[in-house]
């Protein structure tokens, strides 16, 4: 006989209540020992009549089944489905032989989750082991009836039916009723609340057995049919309430997913409204520069005939200020030579927009999210009614880049609109351009030094003095030395010597120039002094001791020449004045002081740049607490350097810059930074910082010198430092090499940069 094994693989021993909670299978042994059941009369006569049709299905293939006990079948949720797991035989299971194999032919599948229920039911393996002699007819027990037979399997099903109808709090009492059922002795509360059923369980366990019904008799018993409809109307209704429970359930999936995409495509439709806003304004920007076509024409015919007089952006794409005095005229004949050459300049704007499309379009989403960010500071400036025009950071004087329509962009906008909207257009329009204005750094000229292959060669801090005509190099080799830029850039020599030398008695980390007296010059070193300079004598003029360890950082300040700031290692900020023996003033922090820096247009104000992440501004007419504590950084703040009054960028190594607003929050501590710069990497050297017009320079602990543009988070341009093996000649990668400090050549393209073998560039954004 072949009976369905339906889940035998994934029936077990987990426990009724755990079985229903995970959805699974139980035996129908731990399903009708389960704590707490209810007896309810449309299940268990629907069980039952499951397990009697499967025995009914053997007998008429002429099957004994012999195994019909509870441990031998598994039930499944919702609706109680029952499925038959032992192999039916027509084997003597009574015996001695049956007694002592109770335990294995006993044992229903596990879930693995050991051989007892749990603390509440009884205990699995001392139920499974008596199941057998309840379930054991009595021809069986006296071996009278050579096995199983038909009788026997009917009164397996009278012993089923009297357990399904009746629950026990605990196993002394279970065992005393199924020891009065074999006497065929009820519990009154059976007979009194199921009379029918008790009957026909007696009926079923009459010990004559031919005495007993017929399966056929079984099934169509009147108790069993009676309920069959009202059963039959039960599983309807649960399946209609599961079905009900389903489409709720879906219909909550699709409100969600509805509200969800509703929300996306509200935002869309904003986005999507102010971009359209944004193009008009643009549209109406070109329609008002378009009025100006005759200026434009007239600057064509200009062009072909060659009779611009000042061409010199033409050929070169490079900045030039009207406070650089000292402009090489070689190279200026050289563009106004390229210049003559050059075509209309609509043909130029085209074949600029064309080489500048692959540089947008291989950044477009950094773009896209700097425009979006643009775009939500408008919105909240126009929610703050508190903010006003004067709160906005100051734009700095002069474009980075002379573009063909700047003049007419601004006679366009002002003299026929009359007023400019949009100012945050004009500012990421201002980024864009000053972004794809330069596509490369390239080589002006490479210092060559004597000692280059001195070991002791790591160049700490450049700058340039007050007219960017000599730049000074300080580092680990304890010597100050200046150049003259102009000698370095125009001639070409083997070995390039510095005009001034000045040795110290410890290794140099910082320098700085002072703005007024053009040979000053203030140093500080890894003993604790800072020190101020005459480079037209070559000697110290002022010696200032009270750091008790390491200075990493000093400045003079811009506005007022005669004051002085260092950072040291012992957590404090000295005040020096020129005029004045000792220091002036001493800020104390809780952790090393690694980046000072005066504001720009005040002595009054400085930046500090701190080992315990932070960034601290003080106003020094109160240096018991910071006015701003910026938080941000996750790494030590290496650099700090002032933008404008209300601007600052740091440096971090948490292979990050970040820039802050001052302007923007009146509150002590800002934690969100405007703009947080990477791709260079920075995680334990000093890699250098500075600030040109918008243009962020920073090195990289991949010997590469980054560019950024203050209005986008990624890199403008990068450079990076061959290394040539000084026997060989050739390039080899040296990744213990860094760049160890950079400096701006005033307002200009022009960048100062070294690294940590001695090797000093000057590039130029092109």
């Amino acid at each position: 006989m072949e009976v369905s094994r339906g889940g035998a693989a994934a029936a077990g021993g987990g426990g009724a209540r755990r079985g229903e909670e995970e959805g699974g299978e139980v035996s129908l042994r731990e399903w009708l020992d389960r704590p707490g059941r209810a007896v309810e009369a449309p299940e268990c006569l629907h069980v039952f009549r499951q397990v009697a049709e499967a025995v009914a299905d053997a007998h008429a293939q002429g099957v004994a089944v012999g195994s019909g006990r509870p441990s031998c079948f598994v039930v499944s949720p919702p609706f109680s489905r029952v499925a038959f797991i032992e192999s039916a035989s027509g084997s003597d299971a009574s015996g001695s032989d049956a007694s002592e194999d109770a335990d294995h032919d006993a044992e229903p599948p596990r879930r693995g989750h050991g051989e007892e229920r749990g603390e509440k039911g009884f205990p699995l393996k001392s139920v499974l082991a008596m199941e057998l002699n309840w379930y054991t007819s009595p021809e069986e027990a006296d071996d009278s009836g050579g096995g199983a037979t038909f009788a026997s399997d009917v009164y397996r099903l009278g012993v089923l039916l009297f357990e399904l109808f009746c629950s026990f709090e605990t196993l002394e009492e279970k065992m005393r009723a199924m020891a009065n059922l074999r006497y065929r002795v009820l519990p009154p509360q059976l007979l009194l609340k199921w009379p029918k059923e008790a009957s026909f369980c007696q009926l079923m366990m009459h010990p004559v057995p031919d005495t007993r019904p017929k399966m056929s008799e079984v099934l169509q018993s009147e108790f069993l049919n009676q309920s069959r409809n009202s059963l039959e109307e039960r599983e309807a209704a649960l399946r209609l309430r599961e079905e009900i429970e389903e489409q709720e359930l879906l219909l909550d999936f699709l409100l969600q997913l509805q509200k969800r995409k509703q929300d996306i495509a509200d935002n869309l439709q904003d986005t999507v409204a102010f971009l359209s806003s944004d193009i008009n304004e643009v549209l109406h920007r070109q329609s008002a520069l378009g009025q100006c076509g005759n200026f434009s024409i007239e600057l064509d015919k200009e062009v072909s005939s060659g009779t611009v007089e000042d061409q010199s952006d033409c050929g070169s794409r490079k900045r030039f200020r009207p406070e650089l005095h000292a402009v090489d005229m070689e190279e200026h004949s050289r563009s106004l030579e390229e210049c003559s050459r050059t075509v209309p300049s609509s043909v130029v704007i085209q074949e600029s927009v064309l080489s500048k499309s692959s540089r947008l379009m291989k950044n477009f989403k950094k773009l896209e999210t700097a425009y979006f960010l643009a775009r939500s500071k408008l919105a909240r400036q126009v929610g703050n009614p508190l903010r006003s025009c004067d709160q906005v950071v100051k734009r700095t004087t002069g474009s980075a880049v002379g573009t063909e329509g700047s003049s007419i962009d601004d006679f366009a906008l002002e003299g026929h609109s009359g007023r400019r909207q949009g100012g945050w257009m004009n500012s990421f329009l201002e980024g864009l351009c000053r972004y794809l204005s330069f596509s490369q750094l390239k080589v002006r000229a490479e210092l060559k030094q004597c000692d280059l292959l001195n070991s002791s060669n790591l160049v700490c801090s450049v700058g340039f003095d007050r007219d960017n005509e000599f730049f000074a190099t300080a580092g680990v080799n304890k010597k100050i030395k200046v150049f003259e830029y102009n000698m370095i850039v125009n001639e070409h020599r083997d070995i390039h010597y510095p005009v001034v030398e000045m040795s110290n008695k410890s290794k140099l980390s910082c320098i700085s120039w002072n703005s007024y007296m053009k040979s000053h010059i203030a140093s500080s070193d890894f003993d604790g002094l800072v020190q101020v300079w005459d480079v037209t004598r070559s000697q110290v003029f002022v010696e200032m001791r009270e750091h008790e360890r390491r200075v990493w950082s000093v400045d003079f300040s811009l506005a007022d020449p005669t004051k002085l700031v260092s950072g040291s290692d012992d957590g404090t900020v000295k005040l020096w004045s020129m005029n004045q023996a000792g220091s002036v003033g001493t800020i104390r922090t809780r952790a090393n002081v690694c980046s000072v820096q005066f504001q720009p247009d005040s002595a009054r104000s400085i930046a500090i740049g701190s080992a315990d992440h932070k960034i601290y501004c003080y106003d020094l007419r109160n240096i018991r607490a910071p006015y701003c504590t910026l938080v941000g950084h996750t790494k030590t703040v290496s650099y700090v350097k002032y933008v404008d009054a209300s601007t600052i960028v740091s440096g971090s190594t948490d292979n990050s810059l970040k820039l802050w607003d001052l302007s923007t929050n009146q509150a002590r501590v800002i934690d969100n930074p405007v703009q947080t710069f990477t791709g260079h990497t920075n995680t334990k050297n000093f890699v250098g910082l500075s600030i040109s017009d918008g243009y962020i320079a920073t090195g990289s602990e991949t010997n590469e010198v980054f560019v950024y543009h203050k209005a986008f988070p990624m890199p403008v341009l990068a450079y990076k430092f061959n290394v040539t093996d000084p026997i060989s000649g050739q390039e080899i990668d040296d990744q213990s090499q860094f760049i160890s400090c950079v400096c701006w050549r005033g307002q200009s393209s022009t960048l100062l940069s070294a690294n940590s073998s001695g090797n000093i560039k000057v590039l130029e954004m092109d």
